[in-house]
């Protein structure tokens, strides 16, 4: 169970269904500005139905859900937070981390991702907070005027293999990239201390997986 004041309620995280995407549609209406028609929700369970959890409380009602894809043509492959949203009721339960997690766990186990990106608006401070701070995503970019109403979204990613490597957002809204800075140098170092053979076999690797992609796209 999820505890709460005044008592402890049933929370079931499990993967979505069919059946579950008229109430997932309805919990995105309830609390994100950013809606989609239900073709959209068939386009990702009939895609990827590993990567769609809901929470149920304890009389069967759908309190929040996460909406999620893979990028495979990519060149790393990763998945891709597309919604997340929890009923403002059942909300600092920690179910939005749940279903993320949940979420998550599938892409890389399922899909072999190698990161999972995420747009988030530049307002929204509560949500930044849990994605940088909860679940340790850094910011990859900004995107001037991502959303509809023209404002700019965090794209913003997080690695499984837990490197850090973006930017952090900081109280005052600025982005702290001293971590992004810290690993390009590493790794420039890295590749420094290496053998020319070394970095031949690497540099042959990299165009040969290029080409392929390259083949595979086509």
């Amino acid at each position: 169970g999820v505890t709460r004041r005044g008592g402890r309620f049933k929370m079931l995280i499990r993967r979505g269904n069919v059946e579950d995407l008229l109430s997932m549609q309805a919990c995105n209406l309830m609390c994100l500005p950013e809606n989609y028609q239900m073709k959209y929700y068939f386009y990702h369970i009939l895609s990827w139905p590993q990567l769609l959890y809901v929470c149920e409380d304890f009389d069967g009602k759908i309190v929040g859900y996460v909406l999620a894809k893979m990028e495979e043509d990519a060149a790393e492959p990763h998945g891709h937070i597309t919604s997340l949203a929890v009923l403002r009721s059942h909300r600092k339960l920690g179910i939005a981390t749940r279903l993320m997690r949940a979420s998550q766990a599938d892409m890389q186990q399922i899909f072999g991702a190698e990161y999972v990106s995420l747009h988030v608006r530049r307002s929204n401070a509560a949500a930044t907070h849990l994605y940088q701070t909860t679940l340790g995503f850094r910011v990859n970019d900004i995107e001037a005027k991502y959303y509809a109403d023209n404002e700019d979204a965090y794209d913003m990613r997080y690695y499984f293999d837990k490197r850090l490597h973006g930017g952090k957002v900081q109280e005052d809204g600025s982005i702290d990239w001293s971590e992004r800075e810290e690993a390009e140098v590493n790794k420039k170092e890295s590749n420094n201390d290496k053998p020319e053979k070394d970095k031949k076999e690497e540099g042959d690797a990299e165009k040969s997986d290029a080409k392929k992609k390259k083949k595979k796209r086509r």
